[in-house]
């Protein structure tokens, strides 16, 4: 179990009165003074933002020259290629950029994406050679390709000028691109660091429409930016950027654009889910919505979530959609055996500091889920990665959720000893040859022996609260203070003293608790994903909860529920508890 937790702490007052004109509950003013939004403004900012505030597009370095040659591209109707990355960050990115230059009036546009698990990730100069014979004469990536020397070298050599938008990290040396835009490439101004590879290619799309308009080419109206937030929402969400400043505002509005999106392929998908017409909420894109489309891509069987999005009406996108449930039980067959796996080997990795486990029986297209299960089981950094018959290992690598421990840092470590590696601190990839495979975990080994791993795991929380407090009027408050990500936390509360009434086992390994405030007899449902392996906890005991607030939507019957992040057994209930303060009455 996770260690200590922790009430966030603020020690700015509680407004009241004028002070307080959105008439915001105690507890959820609390919430936002732990997340550094004390005056009645910024509330107003989080509650409603406006599109109009954004930041300028023209901030970003190379923006200038980069569009000066997509006009010049579109007034000479040249052949342009739209490169992507096969993840949902560069697929929703690429449909995106497709539907925006049709509306501007681009009629020859080539998509191209590389295959996951025959081509692999990244811009390669094979593929710029076969465009060259193609007669395209313009490239713009997406969410790939600030590595990529080798390829942007072969487009010079052949007279193809490139465009990279991107929003990795650079090399020792960026590419000879006819322009970079890319916010972390080190010297751009924009302060948009935080946009995923779809981010910043909505941003390229606005400056493109304004620029167009600008010189008499396409009308004002010729494109409704808003139209394409449903994609935008969907990259940002599953790439785990920040979801601050223009990300949030973005998703926020984005969120909506996707319950009423025009696309066949949305539409459906949101159908066969059952989440059609329901208010949706950044966790249900997330985590309901988007990893159907993902597994597409992670399989490779033919299909692709490109062709989803573009689905051309009803009927074949209905068809489609058959076909990305059916592959994501396939994935989720795949990933559940590799899982089974993974905890055997388990049972000899001797480090204590990560794991790293190979294995032909994973199959390369889910080894960053496996990673993702045991980082969350174990609390330390895992790097699992299957073995092919060449003798190569393909894998993943997580870091536990919250940790700052980097995985991207700590393959950097042994750069000498990889074919190839990248991503992010938390996510990133790796290939080595099995025959090193001992060189890597001497490497990772001395790498991880200099962290310091002794402080004691903290869980953060936004307060106590009371099963009574869970009424319509508090979701209706956290509904609107959403959406939630990475660096605007989901609230989780803490629950004291509660008698564990009933246990209800759920498939996939998952238990419904039944919990009661032995206070007010009042009872609420608990959801316990993924608890630790072999939990057996008898009703009768009493416990303390942490857990997120959540909106229980069962054959139109709403009703709060909590989702069990932690639990401890707890001392027998006492009236002084700390969470007798309770919340009062929520309004809307």
């Amino acid at each position: 179990m996770p260690g200590r937790w922790q009430e966030r702490s603020s020690s700015t007052s509680l407004k009241t009165g004028d002070e307080n004109p959105l008439k915001v509950p105690d507890q959820i003013q609390r919430l936002l003074f732990h997340r550094g939004f004390d005056d009645a403004a910024s509330w107003n900012d989080l509650f409603d933002p406006k599109l109009g505030s954004m930041k300028s597009p023209w901030a970003l370095r190379d923006m200038k020259p980069a569009i000066d040659r997509l006009v010049e591209a579109r007034i000479n109707q040249e052949k342009i290629c739209l490169y992507a990355d096969f993840d949902m960050d560069g697929t929703s990115g690429l449909a995106l950029a497709l539907d925006a230059f049709k509306q501007l009036g681009f009629h020859d546009v080539r998509p191209i994406q590389p295959q996951r698990l025959t081509e692999g990730y990244g811009f390669h100069d094979f593929i710029v050679e076969e465009l060259a014979k193609d007669g395209v004469t313009l490239i713009m990536t997406i969410d790939v390709g600030i590595t990529a020397n080798k390829a942007c070298a072969t487009a010079k050599r052949l007279g193809i000028d490139v465009i990279i938008t991107d929003h990795h990290q650079p090399g020792p040396e960026k590419p000879q691109a006819l322009a970079i835009i890319n916010p972390n490439q080190g010297d751009c101004p924009s302060g948009l660091g935080y946009l995923c590879g779809a981010g910043v290619a909505f941003t390229v799309v606005r400056a493109l429409k304004r620029a167009l308009a600008d010189a008499g080419v396409v009308p004002e109206s010729a494109l409704n930016l808003k139209s394409l937030l449903d994609l935008f929402t969907i990259a940002t969400l599953t790439d785990m950027v920040p979801l601050v400043e223009d990300n949030r505002m973005l998703v926020k509005h984005g969120l909506r654009v996707i319950e009423g999106s025009k696309r066949a392929g949305i539409q459906a998908l949101l159908k066969k889910l059952n989440m059609q017409g329901k208010e949706l909420s950044a966790q249900d894109v997330a985590i309901r919505f988007a990893p159907k489309l993902n597994a597409l891509s992670r399989l490779e069987t033919g299909l692709r979530p490109l062709e989803i999005y573009l689905a051309p009406d009803q009927p074949s996108a209905e068809a489609l959609v058959d076909q990305v449930l059916s592959q994501n039980s396939e994935r989720l067959d795949l990933q559940q055996h590799g899982e089974k796996i993974a905890f055997e080997l388990l049972q000899e990795w001797p480090h204590e500091d990560f794991v790293l486990l190979t294995s032909k029986e994973f199959h390369r297209g889910v080894v960053g889920l496996i990673a993702t299960k045991i980082a969350g089981e174990t609390g330390r950094p895992a790097f699992i990665g299957s073995e092919n018959d060449e003798g190569v290992v393909v894998g993943s690598a997580r870091a536990p959720h919250g940790s700052p421990v980097s995985v991207l840092e700590a393959l950097s470590s042994a750069t000498d000893i990889l074919q190839r590696h990248g991503g992010h601190p938390a996510a990133a990839g790796f290939e080595v040859l099995l025959s090193r495979k001992d060189e890597l975990i001497a490497r990772l080994a001395e790498h991880h022996a200099s962290l310091d791993f002794t402080q004691e795991s903290v869980m953060d929380h936004d307060g106590f609260l009371r099963l009574g407090d869970l009424n319509l009027g508090l979701l209706r408050w956290l509904e609107a203070l959403g959406p939630f990500g990475v660096d605007f936390a989901v609230p989780i509360f803490a629950f004291e003293n509660l008698i564990l009434e009933n246990v209800m086992p759920l498939r996939g390994g998952h238990q419904k608790w039944i919990l009661k405030d032995p206070a007010t007899f009042t009872k609420v449902d608990a959801l316990y994903f993924s608890p630790p392996p072999g939990l057996s906890v008898k009703p009768g005991i009493v416990v303390s909860v942490l857990g997120e607030v959540q909106k229980n939507d069962f054959r139109g019957s709403i009703k709060p529920q909590i989702l069990i992040r932690d639990y401890k057994v707890a001392v027998p209930y006492e009236k002084e508890s700390p969470s007798e303060k309770g919340l009062g009455s929520f309004g809307p």
